[in-house]
Order: structure tokens, then C-alpha cells, then sequence
């Protein structure tokens, strides 16, 4: 895994520039289908209105995660280095 990463890490304008080519595909996509039978208003009259809702949702997610990462669940790296520090 940790070989993956270093390759990817080396090649990085490559991944960027083929994330960018999945996105428009992705939106692209979503343009050209039928959207005829499409449940709601909004996924009729908005092409991409799922492809924005996912992102917006996804976005939302990481940032709630974040907070409540920050908030306290997180702790310093050294924590456990401290305390064993203190026993002996």
C-alpha cells in the first residue's frame, strides 16, 4: 500500500488531471441521460442536481467529522509519551 501511495505521490498532477476527467465525464453524463422519469422536480429541471447533492452531502459529512474530531476525540501524539514519562 505504502509503494501505491508513494507512486501516486510522485505522479501527482497525473492523478489530479484524472480526477478532473472522471468529474466532467461524471457531469457530462448526467447531462445526456433521461431524465424524464426522474423522481423528484428538482432532478428534472437541474441536470447535475444529484451529482451536486452527493458532493454538497459528502462536504457536510467531513466537515461535521471534522469538528467532532477536533472537539475531543482527537489527542496530542505524545499523549501516551507523557503519561509513561510520569509513572517512572
Amino acid at each position: 500500500m505504502r509503494k501505491i501511495i508513494e507512486y501516486l505521490q510522485a505522479r501527482l498532477k497525473v492523478v489530479i488531471g484524472t480526477c478532473y476527467v472522471l468529474l466532467a465525464g461524471i457531469v457530462v453524463f448526467a447531462c445526456i441521460i433521461d431524465r424524464t422519469h426522474a423522481h423528484t422536480a428538482e432532478g428534472r429541471a437541474l441536470p447535475i442536481f444529484w451529482s451536486l447533492f452527493g458532493f454538497i452531502a459528502a462536504v457536510i459529512i467531513i466537515g461535521v467529522a471534522r469538528w467532532y474530531g477536533h472537539s475531543g476525540i482527537m489527542t496530542r501524539e505524545d499523549y501516551y509519551d507523557d503519561h509513561s514519562a510520569q509513572d517512572d
